[in-house]
Parts: C-alpha cells; sequence; structure tokens
C-alpha cells in the first residue's frame, strides 16, 4: 500500500471495515494479513522459541491480538502501539426470538458500549459473531457472518408518536428489537423450516451460516450490525464515512504503520485489545495481563533476567490510540475553547487532567516530536470543563504495564454511532507517524530526560 496516496490508504481501510463486523472478525483479518507478510503465530498454551528479526503475534480469545518484531537479541525496549478492535453493537440474548401476536418475530438484545441509539431504527442489519460447537474431542469456534439484509428495528410512525421530533427516550427492552420476520402458518412451512424443529428458526439460519447442525451449536456470541457499507463523500470526497470507525480507524492505520516499520534498536509491538466499549476488564481487555505476559514472555525467550526485563520496561513507550472528537459543525459550542480539533487535521493528543487520558508533558512532548519527524500534523483535545467525557485504554494498561504512555486519536464525528464519519487525510498521517514510531527508540533511565532515535 502506498501510504502517501490518501486514495489507497482510504480503499483500503474501507475493505478492513467492511470486512470486519465485530472483533472477532477484525482479529482474524488481522491475522491473515499478518501470515501473509510471513508472521508467525504462536499460542499461549505453547513453547515459544523466538528468533531475532522473525515477526510473531499471537491472539487471545480470537478477539485480540499482540503481533511483535524484535530486531536483534539485545534489543533495547519496547515501541507499543495499542488501540481496541470493538465497537458499541447489540449483543443477541440467549433464547432469541420473542413472538408478536403471532405474527412477527423480533430478536431478544442487549446494548453493548455506550451508543447513540436512534442511527439504529430503520436501516439495514444483520447478524456477526461466533458459535462453539461440539465436536469429537471437546468444542470449537466458528465465526458467523450472515452477509445479507436481515434485520431492521422500525421506528413507530410519527401518527403514532407525535412527540418523536421533540426528545424521544429509548427503551432497550421495547425501542431497540430488531424485526426478523414473520410467522407463517402451518400449511405454508417449507421441508428446510421442517428440518428445524429442534430449534428456532434464527437458530437454523445461524446454524446454515456455520456449516453445522442446530444440535451441535453449544453456545454463541452473536451481534446485530449494520450493513451500511464505508464510503467516502463530502465536496472534495475528504471525508470516510462508516460503522466502527471508533476505533477501526486507529486499529488500521497503527497496524499498517507497524508492518511498513524497520525496528532498529528496539522491539515493535503492535497490540489490539477488545472490550474497551465496556471497561477493559476481561481477560482479552486492556486491564487484562495479556500484553504484560507476552512483553515478560519475549525477554525470557531471549534470555533476559528480571532486571534486564524492568530496564528495558523504562526504555518503552506506549501510543494508545482510540479515535477523538472533532468540532461539530452543527453545534462548535460543545468544543473545548481553546484546543479545537477538526477533521483532516492531523493526530489528535488528548489531555485529561483527571487522567482519563493518560498524556502527560513528558509522553504528550515525546508524540509531538513523532509526528514532526513523521512529516504529520497534530492537533491537542481537552474535554470542556463542565463536561465528563469519555475515557479510554491507556490509563487502564498502565495498571498492568507501567510505561510512558500518550493518548491520541484521529478527529470524528458521531462517535458511537452506527454510522460515523471521518477524514480521509487523517489515516495516512496516522500510518506515517506509527512507521516512525516503531522504527525507532524512546530511552530513559528513568530521570525525566529521554533520549529519541527516530
Amino acid at each position: 500500500m502506498n501510504f502517501l496516496d490518501d486514495n489507497e490508504v482510504t480503499h483500503g481501510l474501507i475493505r478492513f471495515l467492511d470486512a470486519s463486523p465485530t472483533a472477532l472478525f477484525a482479529a482474524k483479518n488481522l491475522s491473515v494479513e499478518l501470515d501473509r507478510n510471513g508472521y508467525t503465530r504462536l499460542y499461549e498454551g505453547e513453547t515459544w522459541r523466538l528468533r531475532e528479526g522473525q515477526g510473531y503475534y499471537v491472539c487471545r480469545n480470537e478477539s485480540a491480538l499482540i503481533a511483535f518484531r524484535v530486531p536483534r537479541r539485545d534489543f533495547r525496549g519496547f515501541q507499543i502501539l495499542a488501540g481496541h478492535l470493538d465497537s458499541p453493537l447489540f449483543r443477541i440474548k440467549t433464547n432469541a426470538e420473542i413472538e408478536v401476536d403471532a405474527k412477527y418475530v423480533k430478536l431478544n438484545t442487549e446494548g453493548y458500549g455506550g451508543m447513540l441509539m436512534a442511527p439504529w431504527l430503520d436501516r439495514p442489519l444483520s447478524v456477526a459473531g461466533r458459535v462453539v460447537v461440539r465436536t469429537e474431542n471437546g468444542v470449537e469456534s466458528r465465526l458467523v457472518n450472515i452477509d445479507r439484509d436481515l434485520l431492521i428495528i422500525p421506528n413507530v410512525a410519527i401518527h403514532m408518536n407525535r412527540e418523536a421530533n421533540s426528545g424521544m427516550k429509548f427503551n432497550a427492552q421495547t425501542d431497540l428489537l430488531p424485526l426478523l420476520g414473520t410467522l407463517p402458518v402451518a400449511e405454508e412451512k417449507t421441508e428446510p423450516q421442517a428440518e428445524c424443529s429442534i430449534g428456532s428458526a434464527f437458530l437454523c439460519l445461524v446454524a446454515d451460516a456455520a456449516g453445522v447442525k442446530p444440535e451441535d451449536i453449544l453456545d454463541s456470541d452473536l451481534f446485530v450490525y449494520n450493513r451500511m457499507k464505508a464510503t467516502v463523500l463530502g465536496l472534495h470526497q475528504e471525508f470516510i464515512c462508516s460503522g466502527r470507525l471508533d476505533d477501526l480507524q486507529c486499529a488500521f492505520a497503527t497496524f499498517q504503520g507497524f508492518l511498513a516499520s524497520a525496528p532498529g534498536e528496539s522491539a515493535a509491538v503492535y497490540c489490539a485489545f477488545d472490550n474497551e466499549e465496556v471497561g477493559s476488564s476481561t481477560k482479552q481487555g486492556a486491564n487484562s495481563d495479556f500484553l504484560r505476559n507476552v512483553l515478560t514472555r519475549v525477554c525470557s525467550a531471549f534470555g533476559c533476567s528480571d532486571e534486564e526485563r524492568m530496564r528495558k520496561m523504562s526504555n518503552s513507550f506506549m501510543i494508545s490510540a482510540d479515535n477523538a472528537h472533532s468540532i461539530h459543525p452543527n453545534h462548535p459550542e460543545l468544543a473545548d475553547p481553546t484546543n479545537r480539533p477538526v477533521i483532516n487535521g492531523g493526530i489528535v493528543i488528548k489531555y485529561s487532567a483527571n487522567q482519563k487520558y493518560t498524556t502527560d508533558a513528558v509522553s504528550g512532548a515525546i508524540m509531538r516530536a513523532v509526528c514532526e519527524k513523521a512529516g504529520v500534523p497534530c492537533q491537542t483535545f481537552h474535554n470542556r470543563s463542565d463536561m465528563a467525557g469519555g475515557s479510554t485504554l491507556g490509563n487502564i494498561s498502565t495498571t498492568q504495564l507501567a510505561v510512558n504512555t500518550v493518548d491520541i486519536g484521529l478527529p470524528q464525528l458521531a462517535m458511537h454511532s452506527p454510522y460515523e464519519t471521518a477524514g480521509v487525510k487523517d489515516t495516512g498521517y496516522l500510518i506515517r507517524a506509527a512507521k516512525t514510531f516503531c522504527s525507532g527508540s524512546v530511552l530513559s533511565r528513568g530521570d525525566g530526560s529521554f533520549t529519541l532515535h527516530f
């Protein structure tokens, strides 16, 4: 991919977005790309035998992934890029089918993550995730994507809710359940439906997509996702619109920069967590031991003592990349008076006095130096002092791995909508910054001074 060509970068991002309806698929797509680039998959339950210069990756829960490349046995530290693969969705509950007046069938769901609810209505939706099936020796996971327009969450007509445009408060249990279909009368049932008598029609649909019998499905992690494809629009084709830009835009850009880098003194690490949108406190989240364990095992594989490993941590740096808020064209008053990121204005360095973002003067300065070396613009973000704002994985991950960290993002609109808006130029900016970062080193004794090699 030509990182200087915004058109090629954007089309690469669009392909990744459209192929990644859930974190499971995003991790799978990253794994496939790592395989193509000669990386070797490792497994946490097996012995690791690592070689200098070789690329490796390891997955956890099939929805989180860490890749790394150690340039030499006496590497100085780790240059870590971290992001997340999950986005707000609707999870499908167990025993999902609900019949309405013996005419309709809808699915019972619950919200995953903090979402804008209204945009989910009146648009084509479908289902993706995984099923766990029985095997001769135990169980096996299979990814499932019902790749067609399947569901819709219909609005109530204005005639029946005259206050709909005066402010709607949604009830997730009553207003947001997706419509699956109608119930046929008995004599209209087809032979395939008769074969599904052991389970629901929805279960049979999922089983068919997974290539198994319904009775072999023991459990599932299935989600409703928006079917609208990613697209480019705007007067100058300057905007990219898609579901899951938060945080797949950052995950894609840092991944491409990681692949293109040429590590010198330090080891380059790419980390894509799951479950950031629900607090990161899972075995595959930023608050788990996943990253810490991987880096510890890398050090052990190259014969590092505990003291040497601790020195390498002091000579390590993390960029936590999770999308940021742009000034809203209809509500510019919601932005901070003096820190006002704009789409296509460059990488956003995020600050928070209460450490919802982990950036401080040191890590912010280092990130500015990275951007300057990469030749890309950067901006700053603070929440308004009278607004709580959100958080991200940077400060959470440092509870598990105490390294200097900066929180950044790419500016976007409509964060946590099922269809978000960002800039075509910003993806390329982050790719170049990530490449520069992973090719260099951030070295420190722990005295507040840093030597930067880029």
